[in-house]
């Protein structure tokens, strides 16, 4: 099963992709770091219910690795938004085998952390990048339970998309979670709507 496990924000710099998340949220986020497997780096906030939500970049002092970056960032542009969601698996080889367009296990750590995380040879996921992302922990403790909650709640995610009911079918049998809804738009595009202390919020 597929449960959702944090969403990201992306940005052309670390700090545009945090201020736009700091700025559709009104909380900070706290720096996380970098990711030597793929040149990038991030700042984390926690949210209730065991999710959290990270804004991630190019690292420009980091070189460049030696395969594309993961969620697409080598040909990310325009403003920071909100660009990618990701599910945890218990066992992302299984995971993999029923869903293979996600791409290949890659192992990563980032300080004490590690886990595996499905990317796409070149990089991009499939239907313009939201198709979710897979995660296996290999820490006993990940962020999105060792952060403090921030009193902030994810509500709903949508997933827009010219073909959003394929996407649907494709991997709602498999996903574990009320919160994800898929739309029929244009546009490819997530939303997310939070409860926070200072009322609700959007973000996308």
């Amino acid at each position: 099963m597929l449960e959702l496990d944090h969403v990201a924000v992306l940005g052309e710099t670390l700090a545009e992709a945090v201020s736009h998340a700091e700025s559709a949220l009104g909380q900070p986020l706290s720096p996380g770091g970098a990711h030597p497997d793929f040149g990038t780096h991030n700042f984390l906030i926690g949210l209730e219910d065991e999710l959290y939500l990270e804004a991630i970049a190019v690292d420009p002092s980091a070189p460049a690795p030696g395969r594309a970056r993961w969620f697409g960032l080598d040909g990310f542009s325009g403003p920071a938004r909100l660009d990618k969601w990701i599910c945890r698996v218990p066992d992302i080889d299984a995971a993999l085998a029923r869903f293979p367009m996600a791409g290949e296990a890659v192992p990563v750590t980032r300080g004490a952390l590690s886990w595996k995380i499905s990317v796409p040879r070149d990089g991009q996921l499939p239907f313009d990048g939201l198709f979710p992302a897979l995660i296996e922990w290999i820490s006993p403790v990940p962020p999105g339970v060792s952060l403090a909650g921030a009193g902030t709640r994810l509500e709903a995610l949508t997933v827009a998309h010219p073909e959003a009911e394929a996407l649907k079918a494709l991997i709602g049998p498999a996903l574990a979670t009320p919160l994800v809804d898929f739309a029929v738009e244009a546009k490819p595009a997530l939303r997310a709507s939070f409860a926070t202390p200072s009322g609700q919020r959007i973000l996308q």
